[in-house]
């Protein structure tokens, strides 16, 4: 009976009458539709706004950088040590958000609320996961800048340990960042799990020195935990010691935002509960 209710169904969708003739009024319609839906959530216009942003700042800020006259093993060494210290970033922040996209995924977000399960717990059991991920996924970038370019990330000594603990902070304390702000609009804040970190990218002078940025992007690059912090992993490959300066910034900066971003996705949490938001994963 049910196969016979279902080819009837798609023999009447077949056989709906359209209208003759193309319409620009349709056309208009849909145009129009589409136009308000974007305007309603900014944040799915991250590709046509920041996107290129992204990349103007990051190419030119490094143009201006090796143009001012960097030694090419400098800039060869810059280039290879940020991007492997920036996975650390990378992969905490995707680990942690993917972890509770995951749960949105698979509608399990309302079987964990109505679980005895506190935040706290599950928060530990994502960090638990996301430090797994980032042994896994920095591992695989500093060997191939091994095998490839004979680049050993660990010549710069035991002063990477407290960098990568403040890198480390930072991925997750984005990632609370993100979190919240899906409990708060939804599926469509989920692109921020990904381009939030490569809006970041160009003004923490992961691959040069924060005065290669434009001037009214310095005091902005300045106000980043990363900044201090690749600043003073570039100073590890100069050989200049650990710049204890640098890495205090970075770790004041970075507990200053962790406490905002925890206030943040307690908020938002308060907001999911009371407005029934849980109904979009349900």
């Amino acid at each position: 009976m049910s196969t016979q209710q279902g080819s009837t169904t798609n023999a009447d969708l077949s056989t709906a009458p359209r209208s003759e003739g193309f319409s620009w009024l349709r056309v208009k319609a849909i145009f129009l539709r589409l136009m308000w839906a974007a305007l309603r959530t900014p944040h799915r216009l991250f590709d046509l706004t920041v996107w290129p942003l992204v990349d103007v700042l990051l190419f030119g800020s490094l143009g201006v950088f090796v143009a001012g006259g960097a030694a090419g093993d400098q800039a060869f060494g810059y280039l290879l040590s940020g991007i492997v210290l920036w996975h650390v970033v990378y992969q905490s922040q995707i680990s942690g958000s993917t972890a509770f996209l995951e749960e949105t995924w698979t509608r399990n977000l309302l079987n964990l609320l109505v679980t005895p399960l506190r935040e706290s717990e599950y928060a530990v059991g994502v960090a638990l996961m996301s430090l797994t991920k980032l042994v896994l996924g920095v591992g695989v970038v500093a060997l191939t800048a091994l095998l490839f370019f004979a680049f050993d990330i660990t010549d710069l000594g035991v002063g990477l340990i407290p960098v990568v603990a403040v890198l480390l902070m930072v991925g997750w304390v984005i990632s609370i960042f993100v979190v919240g702000l899906v409990l708060r609009f939804g599926n469509g804040a989920e692109a921020l799990a990904w381009g939030i970190m490569f809006a970041i990218m160009p003004l923490s002078g992961v691959f040069y020195p924060a005065s290669a940025l434009p001037g009214f992007l310095q005091p902005v690059a300045l106000a980043l935990p990363t900044t201090h912090a690749f600043s003073a992993a570039r100073d590890l490959f100069d050989k200049k010691g650990i710049n204890w300066g640098e890495i205090g910034v970075s770790a004041v900066t970075a507990v200053i935002l962790a406490g905002i971003a925890v206030w943040f996705l307690a908020k938002m949490l308060q907001i999911f509960r009371s407005r029934g938001y849980i109904t979009r994963y349900s």
